[in-house]
């Protein structure tokens, strides 16, 4: 019963030892830490860079060009911002080089809210992702996404963001998603969660873990219905499926689509979807204006229109420079299964 930190570890130390992974590295992500989310613990690959967000990019994209294959470490997204030049140069090489140059690198950074980090912890960058063309986009909700995620995003030869959501780091999920992880958590735990204290001669014991990849690209269907499409991602997956459940009782059959890639992204099962459904809403965390799905929404308008018995909808976070401290604060900023279950009622009670 992995959390999707210890998966992420897991691919990482899957990566370092199969795929040719040469360096983890970033803010704190070296020994003694391992990460401020735990996610480089035991790592024989992992180094602690200065507080630098532009120069670990820079050294990312460096070492990419010289043969090697990092994974770098932005330790929150709030911090990647100053580093959108940088990004757009990793993501527009292998284009302007005309196919001659690739930079195989994996960029991660921790996004949305949830953990009660306030105006400097708690961003979402999606959006901004989706707008930096040339990289390739993924954000898992569940544990088995992460690893096969995580490992396809080693394996491709262009660079990748991975966005991890904060919120469901340390959530645990059903035994058996991994191939190769214990089912008793806590064995899981005892063999690569390093120590309280000294660690210093502490060594992990990882398990005997198998391949597993996700194509980047292909969403999940989190929950088949009939009534309305939730498009969403991330911490939003299991909200959208909670209030889906919620709504059974009142008549509503609703399809919840995870996306796990936003570039690309699965055009053809939202098609489908939407065919089936003929009411869409989007969600995600990221603030509404310009938001990515404001794009799917646009597309899906244009390309699908005269299937829709309904507006599409969007449900995201607000225009606000940042999420407050207090939890009501933060609630209020980013959708909740209460307003996710609302919006999606909404729809499945409009008139065509």
């Amino acid at each position: 019963m992995a959390t999707m930190i210890q998966a992420i570890r897991m691919a990482l130390h899957v990566g370092e030892t199969r795929l040719g992974v040469t360096d983890i590295f970033g803010e704190d992500v070296g020994p003694p830490l391992g990460g401020v989310f735990t996610g480089t613990q035991g790592l024989k690959t992992a180094w602690n860079t200065p507080l630098d967000e532009r120069g670990i990019v820079g050294m990312a994209i460096g070492l990419a060009l010289a043969g090697q294959r990092p994974v770098a470490e932005i330790q929150f997204c709030d911090y990647a911002f100053n580093t959108i030049d940088l990004l757009k140069v990793a993501g527009n090489t292998y284009w302007s080089s005309g196919g001659d140059w690739n930079v195989p690198l994996v960029l991660m950074t921790p996004v949305g809210a949830g953990i009660r980090g306030s105006i400097y912890h708690s961003h979402s960058f999606d959006a901004q992702a989706t707008r930096t063309p040339g990289w390739k986009i993924v954000m898992p909700s569940t544990p088995r996404d992460a690893y096969g995620l995580m490992l396809s995003a080693i394996k491709d030869p262009n660079p990748v963001m991975f966005l991890k959501p904060k919120a469901l780091l340390r959530v645990k999920f059903p035994a058996g998603e991994i191939p190769g992880e214990p089912d008793d958590d806590k064995v899981l735990s005892h063999m690569i969660d390093a120590p309280l204290g000294d660690r210093s001669q502490w060594v992990p014991k990882w398990p005997d873990l198998e391949e597993l990849y996700i194509p980047i690209g292909k969403a999940r269907i989190a929950r088949e219905g009939s009534h309305v499409t939730v498009l969403t991602y991330g911490r939003n997956v299991a909200m959208a499926t909670a209030a889906a459940e919620e709504l059974v009782a009142e008549g509503i059959d609703t399809e919840v689509i995870d996306l796990r890639s936003l570039h690309p992204y699965d055009w053809e099962a939202i098609t489908a979807s939407v065919r089936k459904t003929n009411r869409v809403l989007c969600v995600n965390e990221d603030t509404e204006i310009t938001n990515f799905g404001e794009h799917l929404i646009r597309r899906i308008v244009e390309e699908l229109f005269y299937e829709l018995h309904a507006p599409p909808k969007l449900l995201a976070g607000g225009h606000l420079p940042g999420i407050g401290l207090a939890d009501n604060l933060e609630m209020a900023s980013v959708p909740q299964k209460d307003g996710i279950r609302a919006a999606i009622a909404e729809l499945a009670r409009h008139e065509p």
